[in-house]
Formats: structure tokens, sequence, C-alpha cells
């Protein structure tokens, strides 16, 4: 699906748009606090599978490297698509060869780097017209987003590549309502692109219902083009589905698997949609 950016009506079942431009800062700065506080053995844990916490931390990197270069600097230079490669399979090489090749470098030199760097990105970030036109967020079906959506999905991966880092080394999610409170809303706008092979009659909603002070109530409306969070709320949604933040987020980064998101809500009403939407993910995967 290709939107037109300069057609409103073509994005608005996105929702209400996301201002993450003031959280990037902030942002950066706990990253840069929770490397500052790691132990020499902690670079070489797991934080994901196959990658240590010092291969996540250059993944990052080379995330802030990639959007100064592109969206900053118009630098049209870089690895492109093999003949029949999809873009997951395209992501997902760059991003190992760029950890490959970032082995070489210690956790000083890439904190330093990541510090200097970082706070470039978020300086860009601060800066962006959240309504031009920007990156496609294929988790959200949308090519090319505004760059409200873009910014906000980058201001995600950035705080869930944090999260796993501090997971990897005992320590909890942070708790700080401005980010999560953010990331869930971004990542709820995956719902209507979740929805999109579920057929149902015109008006029928779906809501997911987030507990807790970062959570909220999203609504998804089945209308004549598409999966729409633009509806205004029925007394009576055809299925709810509520889930505990924490969940919720490991859900949309597949840090737990949809069965296990789905053996852990409450669910109301039709259960076939409401494992449905429990399909949501709002990474590349």
């Amino acid at each position: 699906m290709n939107a037109q950016l300069n057609d409103v009506p073509s994005y608005s079942w996105l929702g209400a748009p996301i201002d993450a431009r003031s959280l990037f800062a902030p942002e950066q700065a706990a990253l840069m606090a929770t490397l500052h506080g790691l132990a020499p053995r902690d670079w070489a844990k797991e934080a994901v599978p196959g990658w240590t916490v010092r291969d996540l931390a250059a993944h990052i990197l080379g995330d802030f490297y990639g959007r100064l270069a592109r969206d900053r600097d118009g630098h049209q230079e870089g690895p492109g698509f093999a003949p029949g490669e999809t873009l997951e399979a395209f992501i997902h090489r760059i991003n190992r060869e760029w950890v490959d090749a970032y082995r070489r470098v210690s956790p000083a030199a890439l904190t330093d780097t990541l510090d200097l760097i970082g706070g470039q990105a978020a300086r860009f970030f601060e800066a962006t017209n959240p309504d031009s036109p920007s990156l496609g967020v294929s988790w959200a079906g949308i090519d090319p987003a505004p760059m409200w959506l873009d910014s906000a999905r980058d201001f995600t991966e950035f705080w869930t590549h944090r999260q796993q880092i501090r997971h990897a080394v005992g320590q909890a999610t942070d708790p700080d309502l401005r980010f999560l409170s953010v990331v869930l809303d971004t990542f709820m706008r995956a719902l209507p692109h979740t929805l999109r092979e579920v057929t149902a009659p015109v008006g029928t909603q779906v809501q997911v219902a987030i507990d807790g002070p970062a959570g909220g109530t999203w609504t998804v409306t089945a209308t004549r083009e598409r999966w729409s969070l633009a509806k205004p709320d029925a007394e009576s949604p055809a299925a709810l589905v509520r889930l505990d933040a924490e969940t919720a987020w490991r859900l949309c980064t597949r840090g737990i698997q949809p069965d296990a998101a789905v053996a852990r809500a409450l669910i109301n009403g039709d259960r076939e949609l409401a494992e449905a939407a429990c399909q949501i993910v709002s990474i590349v995967y």
C-alpha cells in the first residue's frame, strides 16, 4: 500500500499524530547512563538471541549513523538489496554485517562514539517536521509514512534496545512513564495492519486496553477500505483484549509470542478477533 501524504484522509486511519521529538535527548541520556553503569563482564552477556550487549550497542550506533547519513546529510551510498531479497531479509543482513564489523571495537570506544553520534541523532529528531513524508513503516502498512510515525518508530526501537540491555544485566524494564506511554501508543499503530486480512462487517470494533498509568485503550474499526484507528469508540466492541504493559510491549517486539500473550490476556467478546489482534508486531520481524 502506498499512501499519499498530501491527502490527509489517506493516513488518518493511523490515529492522532504522536510527537516524540522531545524524548530523544532524555532517551539518549538514559542509554548512556545504562552503558556507563555496565561492568566489563556485562558487555559479553546475551541481550537478544545471537547478539551480546556490545553487539546490540553497536547496532544502535548503526541506526544513529544511518538516520543521520540518509536524512540529515543526504548520503545515498550504502548496501543495496540482493536479487530477490525481501525488506526483512535485507534489514537483517545489513544489521548483521554492521555488528560483525564492529566486534573489533572496544566497549569504551563504542560508548564514546554512541555518546557523540547519539546526541547528534537526538538533535536531528528534535528539528524534524512531523508532517513531512519520510521512510515507510512496514509494520504499520504505510509507505511513505509521515515523519511523526517514522520518528516515533525509531524512538521505540531505541527504547526497546535499551530495555534488552537492561534485562541482559538483570535490571527491570525502565518504568519512566514519559517513555513507556509513547512506546505503547506507537506500537498500537500496528493494529490496522495486523487485522488487514481479517474480514468483518463495517463498523466492527476491536479494542486493546493496556493497564497501568502508561497504558490506555486503542480501538480499531472495520471500514470499507481498511481497519482504522480514526473512528470513535462504540459502547460495546466486538472484542476486547486487556493486557498489562509489560506483556504488551514484549508482544509487540516479539519478546514473547502471541500464544503467551493470549494466555496472559483478559479477553471479552469474539475470541477469534481478539486472538487476531494479539498477532500484532511493531518491529521488522
